[in-house]
């Protein structure tokens, strides 16, 4: 691809003694790529966690919601500065390789295109459950409504991120007006007496609620991948950044006031607490303002992920990661068709995963969120290490890798699904390498072919994108 280098403006920088900015054939400005950042975060969390919170700590929610709201900000400043510094679609995976090389990188990329890959299929079944429940449909219908909503992501994701980007304002725009219609019809209704006491269940309800909301605020990774379809990234990612962080903050801080200053001790009754809460004040439209709601995020979480695994896949097969077939759309503005087929397939096979375990999501829950887990302590360490060091954009990776740790202890066991992947990594390098050696011995042109001896283990491969080559990061080749 053919890139044309501009003036960087002091504005836009992120960090200092960042590279001149790297104009993108990408097509997504400040207010589509907003909304995608909105959608990625703002997600299923609205859903359920309002009340599950408040179940666990009491009025005390309130406060772990601002704590995650302010923790949440390093993080998505840390992902902010790699995206904007460095846009690749391999996203996390290609600063995993800048920093500790291949291997680790493939690693990276697997977490994310097998490992998170299956929460898609679990939103479209989470987004079923409300809808069949609000509807009043029998259950049993579950299974088609979520094959349903995953449909219209994918169409729109074939076509590109011009015309996936512009649904996707549509949908934001329309949570948003959901969000403060909720919260402006309940807050009539609203109780100070709710807020006593404050804390029930202590400080440890409150640390049980942080734990809760940390999931909520997940989602800030997706902008890697996609950073490249900006269409000028080193200025826009920040901004829309910054903006959907206090958008995201603001919406999660309000539904939570709302939902213990109304629903008090009964905010975690049920498991569709949004449909307690306008059905309170408003009886009549609250279970067609929740299936709005429902089939709004769902629509919204799924066609921002479709294009960062489609991205993802081809960057995974330009990298010889994949199958090198899979590379085709991996380009600034290209669709990648073939790997959001691949992905189509994956979900398929979740999917029916799901449907034989009776559409029992936690087990699937729990694979996607380790690999998150384990996504985010790679992306630390490595932002680390390539970031220029005492900038604004490493401080906040300094701060984030401490937190990173809370998010595996959080894992726990559930690590085991990250470490299969990473076996599975780590045997397609060893079968790299020994293919590797077998060429170099059957090759009659004496010029050797194998591997470093020392990480990464294979072969470097330069990236096709120009900005991967950098004055601040030293190339992998020369290691």
């Amino acid at each position: 691809m053919t890139s044309t280098t501009v003036p960087t403006a002091s504005a836009s920088r992120v960090e200092t003694g960042a590279p001149p900015v790297v104009e993108h054939r990408g097509s997504l400005g400040l207010v589509r790529g907003t909304a995608l950042y909105i959608a990625a975060v703002l997600g299923t969390g609205i859903l359920v966690l309002p009340g599950l919170t408040a179940s666990v700590a009491g009025p005390g929610s309130i406060l772990a919601v601002a704590a995650v709201f302010l923790l949440s900000i390093p993080l998505a400043g840390t992902f902010a500065a790699l995206a904007a510094r460095y846009p690749d679609p391999g996203g996390v995976a290609s600063y995993v390789r800048r920093a500790l090389g291949n291997t680790p990188a493939r690693i990276a990329g697997y977490w994310f295109y097998f490992g998170v890959c299956v929460g898609g299929p679990v939103v479209g079944v989470l987004g079923a459950e409300y809808i069949v429940a609000v509807l009043g449909i029998d259950h049993s219908a579950v299974g088609i409504v979520g094959l349903a909503i995953l449909v219209p992501p994918f169409v729109a994701n074939l076509f590109g991120l011009r015309v996936s980007g512009t649904v996707q304002l549509g949908l934001t725009v329309l949570l948003l007006a959901v969000v403060i219609g909720v919260v402006a019809v309940s807050f009539p209704a609203a109780d100070p007496a709710n807020f006593q006491p404050f804390l029930p269940h202590g400080l440890a309800g409150v640390g049980a609620a942080i734990s809760l909301f940390l999931w909520a605020f997940a989602g800030w990774e997706v902008g890697t991948h996609i950073a490249g379809e900006f269409a000028n990234p080193r200025k826009v990612i920040p901004w829309a950044t910054g903006i959907a962080v206090v958008v995201v903050g603001v919406a999660y801080l309000l539904l939570q006031i709302v939902t213990v200053a109304v629903l008090g001790p009964d905010a975690g009754n049920g498991p569709v607490p949004l449909i307690n809460l306008v059905s309170a004040v408003a009886p009549g439209i609250g279970p067609v303002a929740v299936a709005i709601v429902a089939g709004v995020v769902v629509l919204g979480v799924i066609n921002v992920y479709l294009g960062a695994f489609g991205k993802l896949g081809a960057s995974l097969g330009r990298d010889g990661d994949l199958p090198r077939w899979l590379a085709k759309g991996v380009e600034d503005g290209a669709v990648p068709r073939r790997a959001l087929s691949v992905t189509a397939v994956l979900i398929a096979i979740y999917y029916a995963l799901m449907a034989a375990n009776g559409f029992d999501l936690t087990a699937f829950i729990l694979v996607h969120t380790s690999c998150m887990a384990a996504i985010y302590a790679f992306g630390m360490i490595a932002a680390v290490k390539i970031l220029d060091r005492w900038s604004i954009g490493w401080w906040m990776a300094i701060v984030s890798s401490v937190l990173t740790i809370g998010l595996l202890v959080l894992a726990g066991p559930n690590l085991v699904i990250p470490a299969v992947l990473a076996l599975a990594a780590i045997v397609v390098a060893l079968v790299k390498r020994r293919r590797a050696r077998q060429v170099s011995t059957s090759s009659t042109s004496g010029a050797p072919l194998t591997e470093p001896a020392a990480p990464p283990i294979e072969p470097v491969r330069p990236l096709i994108e120009p900005v991967e080559i950098t004055p601040t990061a030293t190339p992998l080749e020369s290691r």
